[in-house]
């Protein structure tokens, strides 16, 4: 065959792939929404400008060493000039922004397009842009091009139950990543922030996401209210498996029992499921994963002042209170216990510190004082300025918390969605069938007869 046909049908080919992938590009675009489309502008201008923008932002290296090639092509006498080596991008717009992949190259990394972001930033009219390892040879960045934050968002919880157990998603970064937070293995949770902020409807989005799963069960102690039908557990009642109020005396008596549940499985588990660690198997509906959220923590925990006989015996029962969910922070991870903590200011004369501090996983909304923010996230959280809790006190800001994320370096601000009270009551009241004394389920059970805690004494 004659080279000049070889050539036609190259051609061909050519204008056909053209066409086609113009074709597949301007469909998708035809098909997005607004949102999706500028995104899609935008990746397409950072495509275009980057081989330019790059070496002016330093993000290009130079490459004096000459190929082959070039040794052989040079003429006499002459050094072949050297290469401008530029990381490869490929992106992928979303309704948010745009995710470019770099290839990186010898002298430009992660670090260098780090220093770089508020850059890239300014030159893409991004609002934000982080960069994060993808790999080895790989980075993420990750332009935003307006701040997910600034706006609520809204979760309905379903009657499906969850496909796994072992992490709870909690919302989306300011970068539009889902966030989740790991339930295995973590035998405690922290959350903090000023009333009004997010913090009962965070425990809403937990107990409406989990509800639907017979592997599941939820006891409460509310320090804000005396009774199950009244406080913002009042809903919810027919799926908590115990419920008390803010006396000191019958927390005791449920923290009590749940610290002899919490020996009784430890006891009974290994010869059960040959393991010692319930999430070696994962929770299941004879062996059940059992949340004990404490709201308003400090009224459990705050020692009486005075002399007198009550106060000596408030304080007695504070600190055995203490004593009692320590236990259970402590040595609850392996039995599938998780315990939640939730206050608003979470310093050590209200929360003991060995309880704080061994939370696995530490929240904190808006707070009003640095002070506040340590207590809450600890005191790496001062070298963290732009994800302080401090600066979360505009009410844009309600439903945003700062939060290790785990794999991730420092503090991240998360946007919890709104869960009503009135969407988890649904799901509460459609799965109280599902709800059973954990204790009831043990193999060689000697404890006491299950109580119901839906109704008020």
């Amino acid at each position: 065959m004659s080279p000049e046909p070889i050539t036609h049908v190259t051609l061909g080919i050519a204008a056909a792939v053209v066409v086609t992938f113009g074709a597949f590009t301007a469909l998708r675009y035809l098909r997005a929404d607004g949102e999706t489309r500028a995104s899609l502008r935008l990746a397409s201008r950072i495509r275009r400008t980057w081989r330019r923008s790059a070496p002016m932002l330093g993000l290009a290296a130079t490459d004096r060493t000459p190929t082959t090639g070039a040794q052989l092509t040079a003429k006499r006498g002459q050094r072949p000039e050297p290469r401008t080596r530029i990381p490869t991008i490929p992106t992928r717009a979303d309704r948010t922004g745009v995710s470019v992949r770099v290839k990186t190259v010898a002298g430009i990394g992660v670090d260098e397009v780090t220093q770089r972001a508020s850059h890239l930033a300014d030159l893409w009219g991004c609002a934000r842009v982080s960069v994060v390892p993808d790999g080895p040879g790989r980075l993420l960045v990750r332009a935003v091009r307006f701040d997910p934050l600034a706006a609520p968002t809204r979760y309905r919880p379903g009657l499906t139950a969850p496909a796994t157990l072992r992490v709870w998603p909690m919302g989306e970064d300011e970068y539009a990543k889902p966030v989740a937070a790991a339930l295995s293995n973590v035998p405690g949770i922290a959350v903090a922030g000023l009333p009004g902020y997010g913090k009962t409807s965070l425990i809403n989005s937990l107990i409406g996401r989990f509800a639907p799963s017979d592997a599941v069960q939820f006891a409460v102690a509310d320090g804000k209210a005396e009774t199950a039908d009244a406080g913002d557990y009042a809903e919810i009642a027919p799926r908590l498996f115990a419920f008390v109020g803010d006396d000191l005396a019958e927390a005791n008596k449920l923290f009590t029992r749940l610290v002899k549940l919490r020996r009784d499985r430890f006891a009974a588990m290994k010869r059960a499921l040959g393991t010692a660690n319930l999430w070696d198997v994962n929770p299941s509906a004879a062996w059940l994963l059992v949340i004990l959220v404490i709201d308003e923590a400090h009224t459990f925990f705050s020692q009486a002042k005075g002399s007198d006989k009550r106060s000596r015996e408030l304080a007695a029962l504070a600190a055995e209170n203490a004593r009692l969910v320590d236990d259970l922070i402590r040595k609850g991870r392996s039995v599938g216990f998780v315990t939640i903590v939730v206050t608003q200011k979470p310093t050590g004369d209200a929360i003991p510190t060995s309880i704080r501090d061994n939370c696995g996983i530490r929240v904190s909304f808006a707070q009003t004082t640095q002070e506040a923010a340590v207590a809450a996230l600890g005191d790496d959280i001062r070298q963290w300025p732009d994800a302080n809790p401090v600066s979360l006190q505009d009410p844009a800001y309600v439903g945003v918390a700062s939060m290790r994320i785990q794999g991730q370096e420092g503090f991240t601000r998360v946007r919890m969605p709104e869960v009503t009270p009135s969407d988890t009551a649904e799901v509460a009241t459609a799965t109280a069938h599902l709800t059973v004394d954990p204790a009831a389920l043990l193999p060689h059970r000697d404890g006491p007869g299950p109580a119901d805690f839906t109704k008020a004494a």
